[in-house]
């Protein structure tokens, strides 16, 4: 983490030579703050601290969104309630009240835009995963760590087959295939959405093109530029045709910080996941460690990293993987903890909280 973070300085002061005018200030100045999002990892080394986070999204923040979903296309409705999909890890420990709640949430989330992908998949991913609880007689430490490996090899292997036009993981059917459902946009209306659509072999493209034309594999083109894009290049400020950023999290760590970059926020993945599966002592560890390991991979197809709620909790969980004392907790013991996040009369006292973020800093 701390080379990571060097790195990411240097990179900035790097682009302080490369910008030229107000955009590139800002997107300099946006886009370094997006990449130091990491440093929240830190906040999960305190297991108080940590609950006290979730504790207060789930009883303030949460319930706020019985407002605001009026006012928020329903593709969002998963980012707002993100959290939940990060609790679920934890659901054969819930209570029963709080296990009808999160599948509850779940649902809504789903249904609410059959066409929103990515809400399907991060809900329902953590759903499977903890299917791993009930079978943790029969599986072993060695099956975790295969799964583990296999997780985050898979996008080194599809972005291979795809640079070799032997496979397009985002176009599995083929190019003309479609799978298309009627769903109500945001004005009422009744259209139609194919569910198959390759919304992201373009964004390679673009930046694999531009890292071409400009050298920047190894380094990138700092935090200060994007990428040259046909698609989006008109809404450049700067008249230069680049995009700023992509959906895509892993381009956007290869356009800002090169190849460099990619190794080193892939060894932060790497080390969290490999502690959370082979050194932990209960079973929560290991499928929080398989989870973020997956989210390595879909890190390659979305996981943008913004200022979302999403991306933010991703890093404390994270973090959980770095934490030896949350690794070090029994079965039992997790369950204890969970199930203390969930007693509203058990809310950290500003001291205490005081007291773990002075110890944390």
């Amino acid at each position: 983490m701390n080379i990571y973070l060097i790195y990411v300085f240097i990179s900035f002061v790097r682009g302080t030579f490369i910008v030229d005018g107000y955009w590139d200030w800002k997107n300099l100045i946006s886009n370094t703050m997006c990449l130091l999002i990491p440093l929240v990892a830190f906040a999960s080394d305190s297991k108080l601290l940590f609950k006290h986070i979730i504790k207060n999204y789930i009883y303030y923040t949460a319930p706020i969104f019985l407002f605001i979903q009026f006012f928020i296309r329903k593709d969002e409705f998963g980012f707002y309630l993100a959290p939940f999909s990060f609790v679920l890890l934890f659901f054969p420990i819930l209570s029963k009240k709080w296990k009808l709640i999160c599948l509850l949430i779940t649902l809504y989330v789903i249904f609410a835009d059959v066409g929103a992908r990515s809400n399907l998949i991060k809900f329902i991913v953590p759903l499977l995963f903890v299917l791993i609880y009930y079978l943790r007689k029969i599986v072993t430490v060695k099956l975790f760590e295969y799964i583990r490996l296999l997780l985050i090899a898979l996008p080194f292997i599809f972005f291979s087959l795809g640079i070799m036009g032997v496979f397009n993981i985002f176009k599995p059917k083929g190019k003309d295939y479609t799978e298309v459902i009627k769903k109500i946009d945001d004005n009422g209306k009744i259209v139609n959405e194919n569910l198959a659509a390759d919304t992201r072999t373009f964004i390679y493209v673009e930046v694999l093109a531009t890292a071409h034309k400009y050298n920047t594999w190894v380094f990138g083109r700092s935090p200060a530029r994007g990428n040259i894009s046909v698609t989006f290049g008109q809404s450049d400020m700067n008249k230069r045709n680049e995009r700023n950023a992509n959906e895509v999290s892993i381009v956007n760590y290869f356009t800002w910080l090169g190849i460099v970059g990619v190794l080193l926020i892939f060894s932060l993945f790497y080390q969290a996941t490999y502690l959370a599966v082979n050194h932990s002592n209960n079973i929560f560890s290991k499928i929080i460690g398989l989870f973020i390991a997956f989210r390595w991979a879909y890190g390659w197809v979305e996981d943008i990293n913004n200022f979302y709620i999403q991306y933010l909790f991703l890093w404390l969980f994270i973090g959980l993987c770095y934490s030896k004392s949350f690794r070090e907790m029994t079965d039992k013991q997790m369950k204890h903890w969970v199930r203390g996040i969930f007693e509203i009369n058990k809310i950290p006292r500003i001291k205490k909280l005081k007291k773990a973020i002075f110890n944390q800093l």
